[in-house]
């Protein structure tokens, strides 16, 4: 497979960002964006849309941490 081109890129990215906007907009809800969907996999290679789903996910959660924070399940030391 040949590295796509920049023309391609800047499609596979558009295609991403709307289906992430639609992804927010509609809380989650990937029923209400599955058009969005066919788009943004029509236009990225297969292993960008899974890089793309996992770094989603991954950022998600990062901002859920930093909002809510976390609880350690380690027991706490002690001194």
């Amino acid at each position: 497979m040949s590295a796509p081109s920049a023309g391609q890129r800047r499609a596979c990215w558009g295609a991403r960002d709307e289906f992430w906007h639609c992804l927010d907009e509609n809380q989650e809800n990937a029923g209400s964006c599955q058009q969005l969907r066919k788009q943004f996999e029509s236009n990225c290679p297969t292993q960008w849309v899974k890089y793309f789903d996992r770094r989603r996910d991954y950022i998600k959660y990062k901002e859920k941490m930093e909002a809510e924070g976390f609880e350690s399940l380690r027991e706490p030391q002690k001194s």
